[in-house]
């Protein structure tokens, strides 16, 4: 009815301008506003014809948990929609604890299954009859080579274990070595290395050494460069260190959306005997983040409902993180690590620092830059020359603010990535 209307109008709007408007340019007018109408009408027209058909498809939406026809699982027929007052790390509080809405997050399950989404392994961390980590157990402890025949052997075993991200708060981590982050391995250039891995997790893994300039076959990227160690299998690694001191890390190179995040990440540093150190003491800072809900450890990842609530600098929690202490003019050399999936704006209070290297490679003196906050993206290294300048307790934290609380809760002033560096005068 509203078109039979609407051709009518430009039937008679167009008779009009040509039998009444004398004016050409007026006649251009009034043609021009018609020819607009008509386009208009053959809009209308399109929709009318289009609707039965739109009526006639399934009201699913492709975008909700679990919905879509492909990879992503279904969800449970128990499943129901998360409500936003249920939302794990939304409740501001010292209580605030991990709410119970596993169920209503895509492609997980209650039994631990190998839920998927997109191709995405997002089960939770199976613990049954895994060992737990002492409470107050740290990471990033000196792996202590063995000197054979002039090579350096290193032995790394991959393993679920139970680890305390804060003294409340366990988590279901992948580890090197019973820690997260694995052992802090320490080398320096020319070295010959040997690193032997052995595989305790229910899956295929493997290691790669991110940033270094070594053979092809060692690179450990799995089903590329060599075959994943599959569950009870060890495989080794050999290669000479590059001379390119800096700060370097290794990690997993097989699904490493779930591996890394889970744990499976650990600082490897080239030191040049020969250098002079710029600092007077230095502190290795890895980034990490993890998903706790309904006491089951998930993959953080960049999907709704994976999206982290707890965050470790070096495998902990503040207020669990450790305490630097420094006096006043000593010069602090922080080296951080993106060893999770997230990016961090890295913030010292107290004074600026100065970017001596970044990846690895030193920066010439004339092209530092001084800043007081440098982001951290997943994969970068950045290492920063901080003074301290005045006596107090000075804070190392993620610019992002939700990054440094616990869960949605801040605990003694902060939470997630933070740290205290108490300076004495």
């Amino acid at each position: 009815m509203i078109r039979r209307s609407c051709e009518s109008i430009v039937c008679s709007m167009m008779l009009y301008a040509i039998t009444h408007v004398e004016d050409k340019r007026m006649r251009f007018q009034r043609l021009y506003k018609v020819f607009v109408l008509v386009l208009v009408l053959a809009a209308l027209s399109a929709c009318a014809a289009s609707q039965p058909a739109a009526q006639s498809q399934p009201t699913t939406d492709a975008s909700m948990p679990g919905m879509d026809h492909g990879a992503m699982s279904q969800p449970s027929p128990q499943a129901q929609p998360t409500s936003p007052a249920s939302t794990p790390g939304m409740q501001h509080g010292p209580t605030a604890q991990p709410e119970a809405t596993v169920a209503a997050m895509p492609g997980m399950d209650h039994d631990g299954g190998s839920q998927t989404e997109g191709g995405h392994t997002m089960a939770p961390v199976d613990v049954s009859g895994a060992p737990a980590a002492a409470p107050d157990a740290r990471g990033n402890q000196p792996l202590e080579p063995k000197l054979v025949d002039g090579v350096k052997e290193f032995e790394l075993a991959t393993s679920v274990i139970k680890w305390n991200i804060l003294p409340d708060v366990q988590v279901g981590a992948y580890a090197y070595n019973g820690q997260v982050p694995g052992p802090l391995i320490r080398v320096n250039v020319g070295d010959q290395v040997r690193v032997r891995v052995k595989n305790n997790l229910p899956e295929p893994t493997s290691v790669h050494w991110h940033g270094l300039s070594i053979p092809n076959a060692q690179d450990g990227a799995a089903d590329v460069t060599q075959p994943p160690i599959k569950p009870g299998e060890t495989f080794t690694y050999e290669y000479t260190v590059p001379n390119t001191p800096g700060t370097f890390f290794y990690h997993t190179h097989v699904q490493g959306d779930r591996q890394q995040p889970l744990g499976l990440y650990g600082a490897l540093i080239i030191d040049d005997p020969n250098a002079q150190p710029d600092a007077s003491q230095e502190y290795i800072v890895e980034l990490g983040e993890w998903r706790v809900a309904d006491g089951q450890t998930f993959p953080a990842m960049e999907f709704d409902g994976m999206l982290p609530n707890f965050f470790t600098i070096n495998g902990k929690s503040y207020p669990a993180t450790e305490t630097v202490k420094a006096k006043v003019g000593e010069r602090i050399r922080f080296r951080f690590i993106g060893s999770g999936q997230f990016i961090h704006p890295m913030h010292i209070h107290g004074g600026p620092f100065e970017i001596v290297a970044t990846d690895g490679n030193p920066v010439p003196e004339g092209a530092r830059l001084t800043k007081d906050t440098v982001l951290v993206g997943p994969g970068e290294r950045y290492d920063v020359v901080w003074t301290a300048r005045e006596p107090g307790k000075w804070l190392l934290h993620c610019h992002i603010n939700h990054h440094i609380t616990n869960n949605g809760a801040e605990v003694a002033g902060g939470g997630g990535l933070t740290m205290v560096i108490e300076v004495a005068p």
